[in-house]
């Protein structure tokens, strides 16, 4: 068998990889998979740089700035496959969420009308709020940044965004080294369930089909071992059809829950698995269908377009500079190519193209596939934008720079 290891966080989001090892997919394509659990995504991200593993579970956008060498450690890498879609949640202390409207359905399901809502609560706070993100470069702090602008909110001025690992987030809210964070599941579970915050904003109403985790590679590692990375996509697709189906929901949280993978009640985990979220304690829980995604809608395909969208966040928050390179160069991380040469031949429905608008879908539209019939789901921004790859400047213009919807 090939030995092939793997460096993830705690997440639920890790669940594709949990099932390719413990359910036998990755054994099936005769890989021997070794899954090495780690604390922060810069260790994931040295891990994978410097060769202690040969992929990684990784932050989306942490993979672009890696090869656009915004890293501490600069490496080409390559995103063959998308573990996820959605999966975060932003909750807020209890002290916090007073000012916001108490219906914590209603502003859940109103992205829009909560940004303007969250804005004027940070007026009335004792002091500018503090909320912990888990890396600079991530999905999370993007949309955040994304979501806070539309309401003329700088994410640099008005509040303060902490770096924290994950599975920290719950003690520093505990404490009061924050006010609020945005973390995939189950951490915003594990802080509501525990009366410690509301949740204020639910990751898929801010993108409904945000771009979340991918399975990182070393770009020259991937070209070396075709064959490798091959029937890693392979197991990785089988497992991921596992993990989507409803009847795995149970045995995947139990699974999950090991302490060798996240660590958390099943009770916990759960939720997010199943599209039932608990937004405050003393609620009953609300149905969120889109919570997180593995396989349906062909999840796992990297769109060139959503590697795009994640730079043109780069440069409008002034993280890079704007230039046909880096534009190239983060539209390569996302290799639709690859994903298509490995499961081309296993009947996994997928698209015919590799780039589209983001954010155009506003209801289930079936397209053109390759291997059989796809529909995708609604990908709608929350501000109503439509994102197109081939003019990233064009969707840039409409911003102030580092601001709000201009």
């Amino acid at each position: 068998m090939t030995p092939l290891s793997i460096a993830f966080l705690p997440l639920t989001d890790s669940a594709v990889l949990v099932a390719a090892r413990e359910k036998g997919f990755a054994a099936d394509r005769d890989i021997d998979l070794m899954l090495v659990r780690t604390t922060s995504w810069a260790t994931v991200r040295d891990r994978l740089v410097f060769g202690q593993v040969q992929a990684a579970h990784m932050l989306a956008p942490l993979a672009i700035a890696v090869t656009l060498g915004l890293s501490q450690h600069p490496a080409a890498l390559a995103a063959p496959f998308k573990l996820n879609v959605n999966g975060n949640t932003l909750v807020m202390a209890n002290r916090f969420a007073a000012a916001l409207d108490p219906d914590v359905a209603r502003r859940s399901a109103d992205a829009l009308g909560t940004a303007h809502d969250f804005a004027a609560a940070i007026g009335l706070y004792h002091h500018k709020p503090v909320i912990g993100v888990v890396h600079r470069f991530s999905s999370h702090a993007l949309m955040l940044r994304y979501w806070l602008g539309y309401a003329g909110i700088d994410a640099d001025r008005d509040v303060a965004l902490r770096v924290l690992p994950p599975s920290l987030m719950v003690e520093a809210l505990r404490t009061g080294e924050i006010d609020g964070f945005t973390a995939g599941e189950p951490y915003g579970s594990v802080a509501v369930a525990g009366g410690l915050a509301e949740t204020v904003a639910l990751g898929p109403r801010i993108w409904q089909r945000g771009v979340e985790k991918v399975l990182a590679l070393r770009r020259d590692w991937m070209e070396a071992n075709a064959d490798t990375v091959d029937r890693l996509l392979q197991a990785l697709a089988a497992a991921a059809a596992w993990c989507d189906d409803p009847a795995n929901r149970n045995e995947l949280a139990v699974l999950l829950a090991r302490d060798d993978y996240v660590g958390q009640p099943a009770a916990h985990i759960l939720p997010a698995l199943s599209g039932r979220l608990v937004l405050r304690a003393d609620r009953s829980a609300v149905d969120v269908p889109d919570a997180l995604l593995f396989h349906r809608e062909a999840a796992g395909f990297p769109w060139r377009s959503q590697a795009l969208w994640i730079y043109s966040q780069l440069v409008r928050w002034g993280m890079i500079g704007a230039s046909p390179e880096h534009e190239r160069q983060a539209a390569e991380v996302f290799r639709s190519d690859v994903y298509r040469r490995a499961l081309g031949e296993t009947g996994e429905p997928m698209p015919g193209a590799s780039l589209k608008l983001e954010g155009a879908v506003t209801q289930p539209m079936a397209v053109g596939g390759h291997r059989g019939a796809l529909t995708l789901g609604p990908d709608r921004f929350f501000d109503g934008a439509v994102f197109d790859p081939a003019d990233v400047a064009g969707y840039l213009s409409r911003y102030r720079a580092g601001g709000s919807d201009a």
